[in-house]
């Protein structure tokens, strides 16, 4: 069984087509699945958006990625896992590429990252130069990252002590298993933060953090890019 793990705050705008994406990819790549929302003290309707859409809900109050990840793996049921994104989607190529890597003998692995929507052209710019340096780098991009459970058990899953930049740790402690993949398919992911926030609070927030160093990432203090629970609304 695959098991595909979504930590949600907020997110019953972006679920319903998150889950679907999932359920068609699984069921198109003819895997065994569950599928489990672990709805990190949400505020709106994300429990029963999920449960409506046949997701298992786990529901924590945390307020941190790697707890919620960490925690609906878990409850897992399959032997490989894939961390999904709430605003991301999959397709069943995501799925047979990356139980492919596995059988391959590789430890784990993510994908390369498109946004949807219409985006400024500044934040064009920055997402493909990061991509760039970051997957040059191998390492995985916390919107979709996979595993089997034997791994992510010997790695003690992702470090809890940040709040940010745990994908980067969880993807050098793979490597140390054995290879680490990325996926040559693009998973799409939301541009709505570059859609909310303009490039100097982004530029400016990520210069903090990068100024303050691991201090930053083990707070959710001065967070608010990632914390602040901040959403897109409807589109008419």
């Amino acid at each position: 069984m695959i098991s595909f793990i979504v930590p949600a705050y907020n997110e019953e705008l972006e679920l319903p087509s998150t889950i679907a994406a999932i359920r068609a990819a699984a069921e198109s790549a003819h895997q065994e699945y569950e599928i489990i929302v672990v709805d990190d003290a949400s505020a709106d309707a994300t429990a029963d958006v999920a449960a409506r859409a046949g997701a298992r809900v786990l529901p924590i109050n945390r307020r941190q990625i790697a707890a919620a990840r960490n925690a609906g793996a878990r409850t897992a049921h399959g032997q490989i896992l894939f961390f999904v994104d709430a605003d991301t989607r999959i397709n069943a190529t995501h799925i047979v590429d990356a139980t492919a890597a596995l059988e391959a003998g590789c430890a784990g692995g993510g994908a390369r990252v498109m946004t949807d929507g219409v985006i400024p052209l500044w934040g064009r710019i920055f997402v493909r130069a990061f991509c760039t340096i970051y997957f040059a780098l191998n390492l995985g991009a916390g919107a979709f990252l996979f595993t089997t459970r034997r791994n992510f058990d010997a790695i003690g899953g992702f470090d809890e002590q940040f709040f940010i930049g745990e994908e980067i740790y969880f993807s050098l402690a793979l490597r140390k298993l054995g290879r680490f993949a990325i996926l040559s398919e693009p998973i799409v992911t939301s541009g709505r933060k570059l859609r909310m926030y303009s490039a100097r609070e982004i530029f400016g927030n990520s210069f903090s953090v990068v100024i303050r160093g691991l201090r930053a990432a083990r707070s959710r203090e001065r967070l608010h890019l990632w914390y602040d629970g901040k959403r897109e609304g409807p589109v008419s």
